[in-house]
């Protein structure tokens, strides 16, 4: 049976050579300490979920939900935005649900590049980013990202041949894998770079939450927040001035003149089994996704979008339980690798640490995951997967309580 070629570079997924490693290990009898999956392990809010329950018993929500029918959670997003980042966003015309922003980043590629346009991907980077210019026969040039420069890219390193093709640059800070957060003035050179050449930017936004430095005094709240009115009027508050330690692109591209920007609610919110997410953009970037989207599938059930709305119009001290559980863990289990030897610095966001293999291992990350998962049923992702500048690292996800990454330490130093 002959296939397209599209589907030849998608041959290799880091998540999925780890599962089949997984279930080796597991079929030869080894208890498995997944830290390989960003997966969160807490539970959804109830409130959340009551808003979900509710829906389910109204048959008026049991058919097929257009895009007119999302005008509600379009604009509770659009005000949340205006809430965090204090720039105004039309419901109608610039946000669009999604089914987490994965499938943003995965079809967005679709909507702005023809066959050989190059796109600017970060290097490493999360897998979907080149899964969608694949499928869109676009090529790929990789920005390194190297502990040197605190792993953001260097613009005036891409090739100016490259640049003359190019169409498109995906960014993502906080970032996933390396844990690197990126200062309000890295966005406006990209944005100014982006303009300079014609490009469209992404930004790849799933833990805006998730920093562990000052979050307790930016944007979180500290009850329920009141999205009834516009906060445009209220944009003098301490919340709308201050600088959040994990920018929006909208901060440094207020007009949205080249800038699409992909939120999720399974970090935040825990809700990575539901599916559900959103774009802010430039309004012939988010009509272009939509386009696209029109042609691929529905929107969510609407019970979904109700308990996206219970979240983000919500009590806020979910998120902050969250964050405050994954500095816990961080703190605990970087605190165990230093026990051990493994010198790892102590990541200021996300849900993961990057970790620099120790030197045997160095050339070869996925050989070292394969191993520890088969001797000691610890399962990490290789560096190598998330691209060639991710070699000589491995990136735990901390999804277990402290005394489960405490014994995953411990079976990993026996490993090495």
């Amino acid at each position: 049976m002959e296939f397209a070629k599209r589907l030849q570079p998608l041959q290799s997924n880091v998540f999925l050579d780890m599962d089949r490693a997984k279930a080796k290990a597991l079929a030869s009898g080894q208890q498995l300490i997944d830290l390989s999956l960003g997966s969160s392990d807490l539970p959804v809010a109830d409130h959340i979920i009551q808003a979900i329950t509710t829906t389910l018993h109204d048959p008026s929500t049991h058919g097929y939900l257009l895009f007119h029918g999302t005008q509600g959670f379009r604009q509770v997003a659009a005000n949340w935005y205006e809430q965090r980042f204090g720039i105004p966003v039309n419901a109608e015309t610039e946000v669009l649900p999604l089914i987490g922003s994965q499938e943003g980043t995965g079809h967005f590629p679709l909507a702005v590049l023809n066959p050989g346009d190059f796109a600017l991907l970060l290097d490493p980077g999360y897998p979907s980013h080149m899964g969608g210019v694949h499928l869109a026969n676009g090529q790929i040039y990789t920005m390194p990202l190297r502990e040197e420069n605190g792993f953001l890219p260097v613009f005036a390193d891409i090739p100016t041949p490259v640049l003359e093709q190019s169409r498109l640059m995906v960014l993502s800070y906080p970032h996933n894998p390396t844990t690197a957060i990126a200062p309000l003035s890295f966005f406006k050179e990209a944005v100014a770079f982006c303009q300079q050449h014609n490009l469209v930017l992404v930004h790849d936004f799933p833990y805006v939450d998730l920093v562990y430095e000052d979050n307790r005094d930016w944007g979180l709240g500290t009850g329920d927040l009141d999205w009834s009115q516009s906060p445009i009027a209220n944009r003098q508050s301490p919340i709308a001035n201050r600088q959040s330690p994990t920018p929006s692109i909208f901060q440094a591209d207020t007009d949205k003149s080249v800038s699409i920007e992909f939120f999720t609610l399974s970090k935040s919110y825990n809700m990575g089994g539901f599916r559900i997410g959103f774009a802010i953009g430039n309004s012939e970037l988010i009509g272009a996704l939509r386009r696209i989207k029109a042609f691929l599938d529905f929107n969510q059930y609407q019970g979904i979008l109700n308990g996206a709305i219970a979240a983000l119009t919500g009590p806020q001290t979910g998120v902050k339980a969250t964050v405050e559980t994954f500095r816990k863990r961080r703190d605990g289990f970087i605190s165990a690798l230093h026990q051990i030897g493994w010198d790892v610095p102590t990541p200021s966001a996300t849900m993961y640490v990057w970790a620099k293999l120790p030197e045997a291992w160095r050339k070869n990350s996925v050989e070292f995951c394969t191993q520890l998962v088969q001797q000691t049923g610890v399962a990490v992702s290789p560096g190598a997967g998330f691209g060639k500048s991710g070699e000589g690292y491995v990136r735990f996800a901390l999804v277990h309580d402290v005394p489960v990454l405490q014994t995953a330490v411990q079976r990993i130093s026996h490993f090495l």
